[in-house]
């Protein structure tokens, strides 16, 4: 639910995420648009609207739910529902709408199984199998007891196959990466050798481009979408140099103001003035999903530059200096992400301010209401 007391505004450029859709295409191959938890704060229905206009045929979302609302919205593409079904409700959603689920334990199975016999309909499936991750799907054990279960249920029927990569972004971690893509081969190997023949995908956004020998038939476009680097920080850092951020966030100051040397500023006095200052009060807090970790420790951009928070992030109100930027006043833009010139926010560099990733600092300032660009 979008956040209705703030006075935040959040733009994403849907040319960006289009643009970053077509880099992601020369790299690797049928390209599924992950548009999981809202398009990681985007949008589902702009996002999607937008790469289908470049030719994605294949979605990835989070919840039947938001399969659901994605098809209703007029989406006549395949949709893919990662979590699969939580109960008869999802299933009967599942069918109703040919959303095609992730299916990773055999409680999901047999609850796709008596709706598609109660239906008399049959449910396409993509069966999950957790090859290092240790979170979601079908262990290499489960593979003989799962290949006479699906025997047993013909209305279910696998037409794809997955697993989730766990270090593909980290150049400490390739061993992983091959172990992941053998197991990952040797569960397709027996599906086929059993008479299943399926579309596999395992690479995600940092897979599809670093990583070639796992592209399979189709890959997960992700963070990548939406301009986050998975290599920032690493050797691999330029892989992602031609991704460009589709969010920008701004708000509003409520105040321009002195502070003395030795005075100090917001909850907790945190901070003390080491000299005569001008501070500016912005409209943004953690009631708006800015992040209190942010206390003395981020910057926001006005007009152009970095100004530095000063004292500790409040529910709705931020402090900071902007003793060097001329011309600030009430009612000016501060940019808590993106902006414009040489202080500019990436959200790489607002995740590490966050103490988190660009994922999460998506998905919270996307809960704000959005505009779109084209």
């Amino acid at each position: 639910m979008a956040i209705e007391y703030n006075t935040f505004e959040v733009e994403v450029d849907l040319g960006a995420i289009r643009n970053n859709y077509k880099f992601l295409c020369e790299k690797g191959h049928n390209v599924y648009g992950v548009i999981k938890a809202d398009a990681y704060g985007h949008g589902l229905i702009p996002v999607a609207r937008a790469l289908e206009s470049e030719g994605a045929d294949t979605f990835a979302v989070g919840t039947v739910a938001e399969g659901v609302k994605l098809r209703t919205s007029g989406c006549s593409k395949r949709i893919i529902a990662l979590l699969g079904p939580l109960d008869e409700a999802d299933c009967i959603g599942i069918v109703d709408n040919r959303i095609i689920p992730f299916v990773g334990c055999f409680e999901q199975l047999e609850l796709l199984g008596s709706v598609a016999n109660n239906r008399k309909s049959e449910i396409g499936v993509s069966l999950k199998f957790d090859t290092g991750m240790a979170r979601l799907g079908f262990s290499s054990a489960d593979l003989p007891e799962l290949i006479e279960r699906l025997k047993e249920l013909p209305l279910i029927r696998p037409v794809m196959a997955s697993s989730h990569l766990a270090t593909s972004d980290d150049p400490a971690y390739e061993e992983y990466v091959e172990e992941q893509v053998a197991k990952f081969r040797r569960v397709l190997d027996l599906l086929d050798s059993s008479g299943f023949s399926v579309e596999p995908s395992l690479a995600n956004s940092a897979g599809i481009l670093k990583h070639d020998q796992i592209n399979f038939c189709a890959q997960r476009g992700g963070i990548a979408l939406y301009g986050g680097n998975p290599f920032c920080g690493t050797e691999w850092e330029n892989l992602g140099a031609r991704l460009k951020p589709a969010m920008q966030v701004s708000t509003k100051i409520a105040s321009v103001h002195k502070l003395k040397k030795g005075q100090t500023i917001s909850y907790g006095c945190t901070y003390t003035a080491e000299k005569d200052m001008t501070v500016a009060i912005v409209c943004a807090g953690y009631a708006d999903g800015y992040s209190r970790n942010l206390s003395n420790n981020g910057w926001m951009c006005i007009n152009g530059q970095r100004a530095k928070i000063l004292g500790r992030v409040c529910m709705q109100l931020t402090a900071v200096d902007v003793s060097s930027i001329s011309d600030v006043k009430f009612g000016d833009i501060a940019y808590l992400l993106g902006g414009e010139g040489h202080g500019a926010i990436s959200p790489e560099e607002l995740a590490t301010w966050w103490g988190t990733i660009t994922y999460e600092v998506f998905c919270i300032l996307g809960l704000n209401p959005k505009s779109y660009i084209e």
